[in-house]
């Protein structure tokens, strides 16, 4: 052997020493010590052979999940734990306890019987305990519980019910000759791979369909609706699909007038007798017999019209005659004894009758009758929400439509909608049939109020909490057009060190009123706000005004919207605000660090700030249409995806008119006394994809881009229309709104060298907010549950990718605008880890995060050297966590970053 492969011994021989070490201690640790329990540990399950049919579905087939390891290592921290927890674990003790506590229960139960509140103190006393030892004997000691993991082990018995649920999977799926086998592996003595050998065969397909319908009028229904069959020819058999096809013709049905039809009547025949090609194919064919049969001892399916529809609004709780569709009975007319049937009974309507002992107001819209107690509501607005009409068959949707609609109105506690049948149709056998539409309402109250009260900050810094107050006051249909009014009063003062003035604290104060108006449809002249009348259509106008008394400067800020939305599904939602105007005004005069604030602004905007931007004297009005597209659901771990694309146009209106008038009419050139207007166009689309990776671990992406321009005088956009980068719900190694433009440095001084941390001068100086025009940024995070302590405790690593940049012309920085420098390069990378508290109604978040790639660490020093460290990661160390030139840097948020 030569010297090279010697030292190629060398480099290796660490490796596997390691590795042998984690195999050992991995073993030792895991091993059973119990007699009685399973030799063996379940490490892990793998499926083979598979080729049309994916892992994933088969490994789901799986109930037995092994212990999470470390990094595909042998490494099982949290079963060692569950293991050394076990130790103590008196599962005999506690049996004992709470034996003996049930014993002491019944014994206090007898004697104080006849003191009730007494009683009560005992039986909660008792019930809590009794629930803390069920919980020890069910589930094992805190430290078992919450941070450990219970062993799985290998049973062959279960290898065994996996391999035949998996050749019944494949059979479902259209591979009627597949087999599953396993093969066992051994490893260390004290683990077992089980490997499931798949041999699928060749599959079945779908040829031809042919209809077998008993009743001719439900035949030619779903032949002129077959287009829309989940079942389509040379589709591989799924046995899943026939059951969507079921509930296709079941839904197609109750649509078209057949009230009491169930899935129930519907079977598919397969005929496998036809004709296989030869020779050696890639499928086999197969034909299906689609029946749907009578019921028992009937000609036909009877169907149903609606004849009478009756809206009753009433402040009382509906009465059981008034029960959900979903509770229907069949009375029979020889007593009110009820005859239900599997087919039937939960399909049939009521025959039952709506009493009420209240005098009601009768109104007739449309051939609807509505029957008011004590409240009224507006006809016509009721109207456009009813889908049930006179003359119209039954239909499913329409009543699922009308519920949804009322219900939204946020004007009702509970829509129930019942049928019955009139008793003119009890001696018809089949045929048309007539039903009453039985829709009761109970109203919400008309006036709703709230008062909190707490500590809050006004601002981010150096600040004491103060108080704050916030009233709430809202009403319903206060001017009879089914609107709702909301009102709410907001105050608070806390005391901070101030922009400037050292650390002598100054009471700061806020007070704010909000006022909102809602209406439930499109207030759009003609027709065609009743188009919208399905999707949950909602106008709202608003008005708000928020005052600001600092020791220097005082700021208010009035705002006026109108905006409109409709939501024709659960995961689409559109908004237009057709107008957002606000009004700004701040003033130095008159406080007592008015000027010195004043002056402060200057000097940083010629360091580079851009804060003065947000306290000019402006106007500003937009046009917005915002398009949300969200199918996540909450608490549901399955694939999502997650839509927001917003187009803004500022100062539309004023196009109306030329520049000229405009600096005339806001007398723009005082810088004084005068307004700042804006004309700009902003586009922003903000996109997320989750990904299920296990039951509780989710892989989150995110990308988000936009750009805005300025076209009216000196290009100006209103400051809060900037896009700024970096914080808790952006690139989370950089300070907050604190990252870019471009490769720019944050800080320089007089002689364009970066200005350092004065606490940390190993960093840079992070003091200005970096608005940009163009952002383009991204993040990936895996989500998962690490343990289980008062609330899920959730870990997180990421990686967030991004910057913003200023549009040519816009900013005279080095590197800052788009197009200064390599693109590719300037795009800051950061990396960390986070956990967070999910008290499921609602997360408390902490992230971590450091440098990896700053497109700002390109600079030239004081000595005049060419300094390039933007591969920045090297500069983090544990001995320098915060002080070093990478520190930590450590976020707080509520819920998740996206």
């Amino acid at each position: 052997m030569n010297s090279e492969q010697n030292q190629a011994g060398y480099r290796l021989l660490p490796l596997v020493i390691v590795h042998c070490l984690l195999f050992i201690v991995s073993g030792c640790v895991t091993t059973p010590k119990d007699p009685t329990t399973p030799r063996y540990l379940l490490y892990t399950s793998a499926v083979r052979g598979n080729q049309a049919i994916s892992g994933d579905e088969l490994a789901g087939l799986i109930p037995q999940k092994p212990n999470r390891r470390i990094a595909r290592t042998p490494l099982t921290p949290a079963l060692w734990i569950y293991q050394a927890a076990a130790q103590n674990y008196r599962p005999e003790a506690a049996q004992r306890e709470l034996l003996a506590k049930t014993t002491e229960f019944d014994t206090l139960s007898e004697r104080l019987a006849t003191n009730p509140d007494a009683l009560r103190k005992v039986n909660r006393r008792f019930e809590r305990q009794a629930r803390r030892l069920r919980r020890y004997l069910e589930e094992g000691n805190w430290g078992m519980r919450n941070l450990g993991e219970a062993p799985t082990y290998f049973y062959l018995r279960d290898v065994q019910a996996n391999a035949k649920k998996m050749q019944t999977y494949l059979h479902q799926q259209g591979f009627f000759r597949a087999s599953v086998g396993y093969a066992l592996d051994t490893l260390l003595e004290n683990r077992v791979r089980a490997n499931y050998l798949i041999t699928e065969g060749i599959p079945y397909n779908l040829r031809a369909f042919t209809y077998n319908i008993a009743d001719p009028r439900i035949d030619s229904i779903v032949r002129a609706a077959s287009d829309k069959s989940v079942l389509k020819p040379n589709d591989r058999f799924q046995e899943p699909n026939f059951n969507k096809e079921r509930i296709r013709i079941e839904e197609l049905l109750r649509n078209n007038g057949y009230y009491g039809f169930s899935r129930q009547y519907v079977r598919f025949d397969p005929d496998s007798s036809v004709s296989q090609p030869g020779g050696d194919t890639l499928a086999r064919l197969i034909d299906v017999w689609t029946v749907i049969t009578n019921p028992l001892d009937q000609p036909a399916h009877p169907y149903y019209g609606v004849s009478d529809v009756r809206v009753t609004v009433t402040p009382d709780a509906p009465t059981a005659s008034d029960a959900p569709a979903s509770s229907r009975q069949r009375v029979t007319r020889r007593g009110n004894r009820p005859e239900t049937s599997p087919a039937d009974s939960i399909a049939r309507p009521q025959r039952t009758r709506v009493e009420t002992a209240v005098p009601l107001d009768t109104v007739v819209q449309n051939g609807v009758r509505y029957l008011y107690s004590g409240r009224f509501y507006p006809t016509r607005l009721l109207d456009s929400k009813i889908r049930i009409r006179p003359g119209q068959l039954y239909s499913q949707l329409n009543q699922a439509t009308t519920q949804r609609q009322l219900f939204l109105l946020n004007q009702f506690k509970f829509v129930n909608i019942g049928f019955t049948e009139l008793e003119a149709d009890l001696t018809r056998p089949v045929g048309l049939r007539t039903l009453r539409a039985n829709i009761t309402t109970t109203p919400l109250t008309k006036y709703e109020s709230s008062l909190e009260t707490g500590l809050f900050l006004l601002y981010q810094g150096q600040n004491v909490p103060g108080p704050f107050g916030s009233f709430s006051l809202r009403g319903r249909n206060l001017f009879g057009g089914l609107e709702t009014f909301e009102a709410s009063l907001r105050g608070g003062i806390e005391y901070q060190t101030g922009f400037i003035g050292g650390q002598q604290f100054y009471q700061a104060t806020e007070l704010g009123v909000n006022t909102s108006l809602s209406f439930p449809q499109v207030l759009f002249p003609g027709r065609l706000r009743f188009r919208f009348s399905p999707d949950n259509p909602r106008t709202q106008i608003g008005i708000g005004y928020n005052y600001t008394i600092r020791p220097d400067y005082l700021r208010t800020t009035l705002r006026a919207t109108m905006a409109y939305t409709w939501q024709p599904s659960p995961s689409r939602l559109f908004s237009v605000f057709l107008a957002d105007v606000n009004l700004i005004n701040t003033t130095f005069a008159g406080r007592p660090l008015g000027a010195d604030f004043e002056k402060e602004l200057r000097r940083q905007q010629n360091e580079g700030s851009t804060l003065y931007l947000s306290f000019r004297r402006s106007f500003s009005s937009s046009l917005n249409f915002v398009y949300t597209y969200n199918n996540n659901v909450l608490n549901q771990n399955r694939r999502a995806n997650f839509l927001r694309v917003a187009a803004e146009s500022g100062g539309t209106t004023l196009n109306l008119f030329n520049t000229n008038q405009l600096d005339k009419f806001f007398n723009r050139l005082d810088t004084v006394r005068g307004l700042q207007y804006y004309k700009y166009l902003r586009l922003n689309a903000d996109f997320r994809h989750y990904i299920p990776v296990r039951s509780r671990t989710t892989l989150a992406f995110r990308v988000n881009a936009g750009i805005v321009a300025g076209y009216g005088p000196g290009q100006a956009v209103p400051y809060e229309r900037f896009f700024f980068v970096g914080g808790s719900n952006s690139l989370r190694a950089w300070p907050s709104r604190r990252l870019g433009p471009g490769g720019a440095v944050p800080q320089t001084d007089s002689l364009n060298k970066p200005v350092l941390s004065t606490r940390y001068p190993a960093q840079f100086a992070y003091n200005f907010e970096q608005p940009g025009q163009v952002l383009l940024e991204g993040s990936a995070e895996l989500r998962g549950r690490l343990f289980h302590l008062g609330a899920d405790i959730n870990g997180a690593v990421f990686v967030d990718v991004g910057n913003v940049w200023a549009l040519p012309g816009t900013n005279s920085r080095p590197r800052a605008t788009v197009g200064s420098g390599p693109f590719l390069t300037q795009f800051a990378v950061g990396t960390g880890v986070g956990i967070r508290f999910d008290f499921s109604f609602f997360i408390i978040r902490f992230d971590g995060a450091v440098k990896v790639w700053d497109p700002a660490q390109r600079y030239t020093n004081s000595e005049g050297q060419t300094v390039d460290e933007r591969f920045f990661l090297p500069q983090f160390s544990f001995g320098q966590l915060f002080s070093g030139p990478n520190p930590l840097v450590v976020n707080f948020g509520i819920g998740y970053p996206f």
